[in-house]
């Protein structure tokens, strides 16, 4: 990451005249941890950026500058705010049925053979990499439930991971504002969604009303914390996998490896989603081929 070691070089010049004391070290620090830690990138341009978002972190433990925070977040012991460094500096942008085109493939192209395949005793497996607060693997269940009303009759699970454990426990507890479903369509909202028996002791808005998914979704889908650039626990390979608007926090190596990865845990024929603005690249091409939509499927 030859970034940090340029600004490792540096110093301890001072960036801009915050309310904090913010070095170029400060920042080779952060950024270095960043990586480290969950293979995202941070260019040298990112400073203003890390300034901005952590600084709210310094204000909310009473430090009074980025050398404080990187002392403290230089503590293995402080992994608790390791990972609220994590989630300041990325974003959680989503929605139900994003990119809804991926949905339609799947439903109307991918799951009529798997799904009929479960019902002989198969099984299907969908992965929902990078599944943020749940929107995404929700979907996915609500287009299986379309094909196959009874799905969680079968052997059809969705796996929805993320390595922030926030909002895997948002998605987990699977309550949400009413403004959250405007991207529903109207039918499944009213199929899949209940008004909430929790008010607003999600910490959501106490004065929008909240819903809570139905339970045939619950059923299909397990949430786990999982780090991309770590260990994968999970031995089988899967049918699908959805990682969208992910590796455009990684450098190039680090995403043509995750590329790589994933194409290994894909079944043959098995298709990979990723997000409108990424290209799959590098080794992972050698068994996967583009099909179009930002969607490819394993050859060999």
């Amino acid at each position: 990451m030859t970034h940090v070691s340029q600004r490792a070089g540096a110093g301890a010049t001072k960036l801009g005249n915050g309310e904090f004391p913010m070095t170029e070290n400060d920042f080779a620090t952060i950024a270095k941890l960043l990586y480290e830690d969950a293979g995202i990138y941070l260019a040298d341009t990112k400073a203003t950026f890390v300034y901005s978002r952590l600084s709210k972190r310094l204000r909310a433990l009473g430090l009074q500058s980025f050398r404080d925070y990187c002392e403290l977040v230089q503590d293995h012991s402080q992994t608790t705010e390791r990972m609220a460094m994590l989630a300041s500096l990325t974003t959680n942008v989503t929605h139900f049925f994003r990119e809804m085109h991926h949905f339609d493939h799947l439903r109307e192209e991918l799951l009529p053979p798997l799904l009929a395949e479960a019902k002989r005793g198969g099984r299907v497996r969908i992965w929902s990499a990078g599944c943020s607060i749940g929107h995404e693997p929700y979907s996915i269940a609500m287009t299986i439930l379309q094909v196959l009303p009874n799905a969680a009759e079968y052997d059809v699970k969705i796996l929805a991971s993320d390595i922030d454990p926030n909002v895997v426990a948002t998605g987990r507890a699977g309550v949400y504002a009413a403004g959250a479903l405007e991207s529903v369509p109207a039918d499944l909202r009213r199929k899949w969604f209940r008004p909430s028996a929790d008010g607003g002791s999600r910490g959501l808005a106490a004065t929008e009303m909240l819903y809570e998914v139905a339970d045939p979704l619950r059923d299909l889908v397990a949430f786990r914390e999982l780090n991309l650039n770590g260990e994968w626990p999970m031995r089988g390979q899967f049918d699908a996998i959805f990682c969208r608007n992910v590796t455009i926090y990684f450098d190039q190596p680090t995403r043509e490896r995750v590329w790589k990865r994933f194409t290994e845990r894909l079944l043959p024929h098995g298709v990979l989603f990723i997000g409108h603005s990424e290209r799959v690249t590098g080794p992972a091409l050698e068994t996967v081929e583009f099909q179009g939509n930002t969607s490819y499927r394993k050859i060999r």
